[in-house]
């Protein structure tokens, strides 16, 4: 395994989407931490993102067997309670012992016409109930195409850090997924999906300051497989992955989290 250069402990997240019901998620669950020693967990944070049907079930699972895997969920609402049908608010996951939310994913921009104000509206409200946002931030191919790419992880960034104290934006995690490579198999160059990290780290820092830059852990997302986890590791300035097909299968999420 890669030790990095750093303080900042590196987070491997698996974003399960719409996948597993909560038996497959006990069971997935499970065999994953079979493969994993004590030695994996004090070198990288895991996170498990599953959809809300299993948070509750993974919640027992890891605390009766005292698996240090962390629970995030893929989505909140920005408000606490309500007449919001089929939302879930952040309180409610906090209740669950959930300790990271996915904010902004692509999925939720492009699908659900989620934008950068409401992202921002999420990011306050996971922080206001003591959990993490994993802030998504990433271009499209004909942005990155027309050389665009940087000017739309800028915007995103300042949007979705507006009004955000600089002590809580060094305890983000942000996930640079570019648009382009989730799910299709293709994967940014090591070169590019450092120079867009280290860019990113950069526009924190004009932000929130060289502190919170520093702090700050940044993830890679899009087709991250066993075969491509160490080169992307190994760059300075990511600090993990958000996974999403591989993360479904145990055997390819555990030697992700080993870095391949």
């Amino acid at each position: 395994m890669t030790t990095k250069q750093n303080d900042r402990m590196p987070i491997i997240a698996g974003n399960w989407k719409m996948n597993h019901d909560h038996y497959q998620a006990i069971q997935v669950t499970q065999k994953l931490s079979y493969q994993l020693d004590k030695t994996d967990y004090e070198h990288v944070e895991v996170v498990i993102c599953p959809p809300f049907t299993d948070l509750r079930s993974l919640q027992t699972m890891l605390d009766a067997d005292r698996i240090p895997m962390a629970l995030g969920a893929q989505n909140c609402f920005h408000e606490d309670s309500g007449a919001y049908t089929g939302e879930v608010s952040p309180g409610m996951l906090a209740k669950l012992n959930v300790k990271y939310v996915i904010v902004g994913h692509s999925e939720r921009r492009e699908i659900f016409g989620e934008t950068d104000e409401t992202v921002n509206l999420k990011v306050k409200a996971v922080l206001k109930y003591a959990m993490v946002p994993i802030l998504c931030v990433g271009e499209t191919l004909a942005e990155r195409e027309a050389g665009g790419a940087e000017a739309k992880v800028a915007a995103q960034l300042v949007a979705g850090l507006a009004g955000v104290s600089k002590g809580n934006i060094a305890t983000l995690v942000v996930a640079y997924e570019p648009i382009w490579a989730i799910g299709t198999g293709r994967t940014a160059s090591t070169e590019d999906a450092q120079a867009m990290c280290a860019f990113i780290r950069k526009q924190v820092e004009e932000i929130a300051g060289v502190a919170a830059a520093q702090s700050l852990r940044i993830q890679y997302g899009g087709s991250v497989k066993p075969g491509n986890i160490g080169e992307l590791m190994a760059c300075a300035d990511i600090d993990g992955a958000l996974v999403g097909g591989a993360s479904l299968d145990p055997d390819d999420f555990a030697r992700i989290v080993r870095f391949g």
